[in-house]
């Protein structure tokens, strides 16, 4: 299930990529698919990057690009002042206490004029999962914070960026996790969530058309994560 659409990513032959906290690598593996592009992907847990590998692996024989993976942390990536084209942070800076310092260093990567693209639960379906249930996020790894978007995108344009586009993705995933808060967030055996999950996997695999527009009409109004894309400003 992909948050960013790559329609609105500028990528080139010979662009660099990185997937900043890839977790099972859905984003660093879409990216692979562009032609003659390096994509890096990094994450703190190991079997997650082992799933990220073995994907990337998969992929490299349908194109000509490169790729690594790599244990890091976001707070302290081992990378070179302005050496990615293009940063992607999907559902990561909700996690991590000092989101300023993450978005500091997400920028340091980053060359001037290229994309920045962070996505983070939106501020009022996340809102209803706390109210809901505290075990949601209180938890070791957990949320620590819910954004709202201007406040957000205040810390993105504060660190360089200028927001050039801002969208809702997943309006069909809200009821799933609200209803996953009201029996037990970690409760996957209840039988309304295991009925919803399969039908979220058939969409994802099928891509049904009526259930893709009736998504896309959802997103505005009740779309689970919020999407910004922002470029770097030239200093």
């Amino acid at each position: 299930m992909l948050t960013v659409d790559f329609k609105k990513v500028r990528v080139i032959p010979g662009s660099r990529i990185l997937d900043a906290g890839c977790g099972t690598g859905r984003h660093a593996c879409e990216a692979f698919r562009r032609q003659n592009v390096t994509v890096a992907g990094i994450d703190m847990k190991w079997d997650d990057l082992v799933q990220t590998n073995n994907c990337l692996s998969v992929r490299e024989k349908e194109t000509d690009g490169k790729w690594v993976v790599a244990q890091a942390n976001i707070m302290k990536m081992p990378f070179a002042d302005g050496f990615f084209d293009v940063v992607i942070c999907s559902e990561v800076l909700e996690h991590i206490v000092d989101d300023k310092a993450a978005i500091s260093e997400l920028m340091r990567v980053l060359k001037p004029g290229g994309d920045l693209i962070v996505t983070v639960p939106r501020y009022w379906p996340e809102r209803i999962c706390w109210t809901i249930s505290d075990a949601y996020h209180n938890e070791p790894g957990g949320h620590v914070r819910i954004y709202r978007k201007k406040g957000l995108r205040k810390l993105l344009e504060d660190n360089g960026g200028s927001c050039r586009h801002i969208e809702y993705r997943h309006g069909l995933h809200s009821p799933y996790w609200w209803l996953r808060c009201v029996v037990g967030h970690k409760n996957e055996t209840f039988f309304l969530v295991r009925a919803y999950r399969k039908f979220l996997e058939w969409d994802i695999i099928k891509h049904p058309p009526l259930i893709r527009r009736i998504e896309r009409m959802l997103n505005p109004l009740m779309g689970k994560s919020i999407v910004f894309y922002i470029t770097k400003q030239w200093s």
